[in-house]
């Protein structure tokens, strides 16, 4: 016959102490989540992290809690901290390229190598920034496609911003013909260049000769511009220059055969 007062005896204490753990436990990670959530707010973390953080956070130190209580009732913490060690590292296996890139949306969300809106170069892509998800990042390229990139890549590879600064610098490389003035040439481009009030006047324009070309020599042109004010700028003094070099009979040279027939 079993004898109840027994096991109470033996293990109501324990039964008791593992409740008030597990109670105590949950008090206790309460508290630790709300400073978690202020610390996170004066940081300024990523809305987009917070949760996955919270839930990441909980699981640990509920699991903690838990073990905590099993063991003072006289579990037997090996065999099922074995049991969970085989678990995931069966499902960080299965779950590898899915892994990763949570690990790199975390990457890019706390360190912030970019923002939505900035405009990047990365994997192959180029395009303007959509949304950063916790796996992968949208974006939306010049033809308005849009391109979903892992994050995984994008926290390990290599990646251009051109949105991180405020000033971009512009290049340009203009050919005029053998036999036309440089110094004409460099005139004409200054003018044209005083013409656009978009280009930034802190810095003079850089105009000179980079190349004595095959057929050419070749001009190389460059300016400071606002960020925003990039493709306005070189697409109206691509025009400008072709414009103004006709009107001064300045030569722009293009590839060409000449093709001589012998009669025999």
């Amino acid at each position: 016959m079993i004898d109840l007062s027994n096991i109470i005896a033996v293990y109501g204490p324990k039964l008791l102490l593992a409740i008030l753990i597990f109670v105590a436990g949950g008090f206790a990670i309460s508290l630790i989540l709300k400073g978690i959530q202020k610390t996170m707010d004066r940081s300024n973390v990523d809305p987009n992290l917070r949760p996955f953080l919270f839930t990441l956070i909980r699981v640990i130190l509920r699991i903690l809690v838990i073990l905590a209580a099993l063991g003072t009732m006289g579990v037997e913490m090996t065999s099922f901290v074995a049991i969970l060690g085989s678990a995931g590292l069966a499902i960080g296996l299965a779950l590898s390229g899915t892994l990763q890139n949570f690990a790199g949306g975390v990457i890019v969300l706390l360190f912030k190598p970019y923002k939505v809106g900035d405009v990047i170069k990365a994997q192959g892509f180029q395009g303007t920034v959509k949304e950063i998800q916790i796996f992968n990042t949208i974006l939306v390229t010049l033809d308005n496609h849009e391109v979903i990139i892992p994050n995984g890549g994008l926290s390990t590879g290599t990646l251009e911003n051109f949105s991180s600064q405020e000033r971009r610098r512009i290049v340009w490389t203009f050919g005029i013909g053998y036999g036309d003035s440089v110094e004409q040439a460099r005139q004409v481009l200054r003018e044209v260049l005083a013409t656009n009030e978009m280009i930034l006047t802190e810095e003079e324009p850089f105009i000179q000769v980079a190349e004595l070309g095959d057929s050419s020599v070749n001009l190389t042109v460059r300016v400071w511009v606002r960020m925003e004010d990039y493709w306005a700028v070189f697409f109206d003094i691509n025009e400008k220059v072709y414009n103004a070099f006709n009107a001064a009979g300045i030569n722009i040279p293009f590839p060409q055969m000449d093709v001589h027939l012998h009669r025999n």
